[in-house]
């Protein structure tokens, strides 16, 4: 049994306390939230200089791609990232690949992260996750251009997700972007779905390119699309905002993640959960989102991969959020925690309510309840 309390405890679910005390069991639960120290046995009390908050949720990374850091140069625009990103993935071995893998993981958990949204083309997470060290949610990325190759490119996704879920993990097949999946290919998608599809996540609005190739059939996007012989119907006849050229193949009571939304504007907005990836953002297109059109309890928060941030840290993205909003430390560790765990379905994660296990970070050195440079996260329990 542990009682924690810091100069202010954030449970998500309540107004943050001052001096607040967090009583947890040896496993983590949360056993319950007192609002004075005084209340609780002063041997047994841990004090911290700080904030507490419950564990982060990563909602969009791809940790397959962490042997990939730094090899893609920064803003060169979305389009050559991807192309330098194809093009290198393989120039490793299968004992590099999985030690950046298990690398990249360490970094998350000693960042404070306690689950995922991960983003694979392989099965190279596999073994990883079947340790448990962090909770996934893996998402079987579907992309395919071409409609003539759309059969062959279900049963592998198929045959990948099967491979996660025999291992006893959470894992759906879904599209990557609207610009990068034929008709045919969503429609096979939905055909797959079963009721252990909880969530569908999308890249989405990455590049003003793809608002382009929708809205007016022109630009960059379509022009790349053309050079490698994809098949028009990918745009032809769609010629409205992005997100709803896909969606009209995912209507359902599944939760929809759209994630990084660089470009999103207001009137784009559809009742979903939305995730930004600020540093990868800046990364590859040099651009962020508008956070002031978001709602706020539906923002999430990710990392992207290595190949487009040099770390995974939830900490660091919500320091670049707060420098370009208005959000208080209740709404940034609301992104970082709570939103991020309904967005996914992790119904013990996200906060401090009875009976939940979502781990707990000791955020220190803030400066006037601001995240600073020097602001780092230490894992409690």
């Amino acid at each position: 049994m542990r009682f924690l309390t810091a100069d202010y405890l954030y449970p998500l679910h309540i107004a943050p306390i001052k001096k607040g005390v967090l009583q947890i069991s040896d496993k983590g639960e949360v056993i319950s939230i007192f609002e004075n120290r005084s209340e609780v046995p002063q041997d047994k009390l841990e004090v911290f200089e700080g904030v507490l908050c419950p564990g982060f949720v990563n909602a969009h990374c791809h940790l397959e791609l962490s042997h990939l850091i730094g090899l893609a140069e920064k803003g060169k625009g979305f389009l050559d990232f991807v192309t330098s990103v194809i093009h290198k993935r393989n120039d490793f071995t299968k004992n590099q690949i999985q030690e950046a893998i298990e690398k990249a993981e360490r970094q998350m958990i000693n960042n404070g992260i306690v689950a995922v949204g991960d983003i694979c083309n392989t099965t190279d997470t596999l073994i990883q996750k079947k340790k448990e060290n962090l909770m996934y949610y893996t998402f079987i990325e579907a992309v395919q251009v071409y409609e003539a190759d759309v059969k062959i490119t279900i049963e592998n996704n198929l045959g990948i997700r099967n491979k996660f879920r025999n291992a006893g993990l959470q894992a759906t097949v879904v599209p990557h972007a609207p610009y990068s999946c034929v008709p045919n290919l969503l429609k096979g998608i939905t055909s797959i779905s079963d009721k252990f599809d909880k969530v569908y996540t999308f890249h989405n609005q990455e590049t003003a390119a793809e608002n382009e190739l929708f809205l007016s059939q022109s630009g960059k996007m379509l022009n790349w699309l053309n050079k490698i012989g994809s098949s028009s119907t990918i745009w032809e006849n769609r010629n409205r905002q992005s997100t709803r050229a896909i969606l009209e193949y995912f209507k359902s009571e599944k939760n929809l993640l759209l994630v990084h939304n660089t470009f999103t504007k207001e009137e784009d907005l559809l009742t979903a959960f939305y995730c930004t990836c600020p540093k990868a953002n800046l990364y590859i297109e040099n651009a962020l989102p508008d956070y002031s059109i978001f709602d706020t309890d539906k923002l999430c928060v990710g990392t992207d991969s290595l190949a487009s941030n040099n770390s995974l840290s939830i900490l660091e993205e919500l320091l670049v959020i707060q420098e370009k909003s208005t959000f208080d430390m209740t709404t940034l560790l609301k992104i970082a925690s709570k939103n991020g765990a309904e967005a996914l379905g992790f119904e013990k994660l996200g906060s401090f309510e009875k009976g939940k296990i979502p781990g707990v970070n000791l955020i220190q050195h803030l400066e006037g309840m601001k995240i600073i440079e020097r602001s780092s996260v230490k894992v409690l329990a």
